[in-house]
């Protein structure tokens, strides 16, 4: 958990890193997260009452390891922060579209402003991308994406 992070998506940002990762990147930044079977139980009641009491964040950021593999919690906590009037960022190494055919995903998604997704990709690594590591990787706005009913990547302009 990183209380203020200005890397983990726009504004100042509430980062909950969950621990697994069933895509294991070659090159991924954060391999410590990979294993299932590591990290430390975090109650996600603790993680709302940090992220609630806090004065100077814009958003929390759900990331890892794959925090779609811990669908129930990152749920628990997208409501929660949306009920705060916090966005709510997720990174996943799926791709949008391969999550569109999941019913928990998906109501997950329905907390979900932003979906940076894809596998990180070790030879399309691009340090000129913003909240990204590699080319294959979008920025998209889920609210419109929904709406629209295709992939509308983020802008921040």
């Amino acid at each position: 958990m990183i209380e203020e992070s200005f890397v983990d998506g726009d504004g100042i940002r509430f980062a909950v890193f969950v621990q697994g990762c069933p895509h294991r990147c070659k090159g991924c930044h954060n391999p410590t997260t990979h294993d299932f079977n590591g990290g430390k139980i975090m109650d996600t009641e603790n993680i709302i009452k940090k992220f609630s009491n806090s004065p100077l964040i814009n958003g929390i950021t759900l990331t890892g390891g794959e925090p779609l593999s811990q669908i129930e919690a990152v749920t628990e906590l997208a409501k929660a922060a949306q009920n705060h009037s916090l966005s709510v960022w997720c990174y996943t190494g799926y791709t949008y579209e391969d999550l569109l055919n999941n019913d928990k995903i998906n109501k997950f998604l329905d907390y979900v402003d932003i979906l940076v997704d894809g596998p990180y990709i070790e030879n399309q690594r691009d340090l000129t991308m913003q909240f990204c590591g590699s080319k294959n990787q979008r920025i998209i706005n889920i609210p419109e994406s929904r709406t629209q009913k295709k992939v509308i990547i983020w802008s921040n302009i």
